[in-house]
């Protein structure tokens, strides 16, 4: 039986509020194959972009280039799955550069309570293993929600194992190659990126440190910015030092993507896993972009 609800009262919110918001959807909505920056949206409808991420935010529930995601992801997938549409058309279709940047949108994440953080690991069991990539080799580490660690070193270096495994002392590690050649398949491989099954990252770190990695994530494929562009957009400009510290203590590089972080003046500073592996991840990427 379908039922009609006759409602008594005007239950619109007061004030401008709603207006605004219902205005940042529909222009969204309409016109997600530009993907407007927010910065655009907030020209379109006379706001400040710090207001209108406030306002959009505080009603919705997620920022305007969180609902853009959600919506150029939405129809994405109806194209791939219900139109059988190649990935690059796909891609093009939805406004987005290319499949390598479609990527990037299909890279989901969850973090790991604060108490779990606090525990090293405690009651996690990680299962690692080695694999030629790219950069040398690659050491990758899951857990049964998704992938947990990514490091890189060089052929005989067992450093890169011993670094890992002190991030989370009280986890218990097992060596399992039949668990991780998946993730080492799909993670270098642009031709095995995928919508069907998004690459799910874990991500085991203090509230800043994720806030970090979080804002890493939004980086473009092929694109990179300094660490003040990074403490700007977590809401911390003046915190530039710990941010750059958080960016080193990422323990999933590459798919976390902290090569493209750069100093000021896009210098390429330092990396974890050493300057010329960082190199040659940007190169990579400008070629695969």
């Amino acid at each position: 039986m379908n039922m009609i609800a006759n409602l008594q009262t005007d239950i619109t919110p007061d004030g401008p509020d709603y207006d605004i918001v219902r205005r940042v959807i529909e222009l969204i909505t309409e016109d997600y194959r530009d993907q407007p920056s927010l910065e655009a949206i907030a020209a379109r409808l006379n706001q400040s972009p710090t207001q209108l991420q406030k306002t959009f935010t505080r009603w919705a529930g997620l920022s305007p280039k969180g609902f853009l995601q959600a919506v150029t992801l939405d129809h994405a997938k109806r194209l791939l799955r219900g139109e059988d549409m190649p990935l690059l058309e796909t891609s093009i279709e939805v406004g987005l550069s290319g499949p390598s940047r479609l990527h990037d949108l299909f890279v989901t994440h969850e973090a790991m309570s604060p108490g779990e953080w606090k525990a090293k690991g405690g009651g996690l069991t990680i299962r690692y293993g080695f694999h030629i990539c790219p950069f040398g080799v690659a050491l990758i580490m899951v857990t049964d929600r998704g992938l947990a660690g990514l490091a890189f070193s060089d052929s005989g270096d067992e450093r890169a194992l011993e670094d890992m495994t002190c991030r989370w002392p009280n986890a218990c590690y097992v060596e399992d190659l039949q668990a991780t050649v998946p993730y080492a398949a799909r993670i270098f491989e642009p031709g095995k990126w995928s919508s069907d099954q998004p690459l799910r990252v874990v991500l085991i770190g203090t509230d800043f440190q994720v806030r970090v990695w979080q804002s890493l994530l939004k980086i473009p494929f092929g694109k990179a910015v300094t660490y003040s562009d990074i403490a700007n957009d977590i809401g911390r400009p003046t915190a530039q030092r710990a941010v750059g510290a958080a960016v080193g203590a990422n323990p999933i590089s590459f798919v976390v993507p902290c090569h493209r972080a750069l100093g000021k003046n896009g210098a390429l500073t330092g990396y974890h896993w050493g300057l010329t592996r960082k190199r040659a991840m940007l190169g990579w990427e400008s070629a695969h972009a």
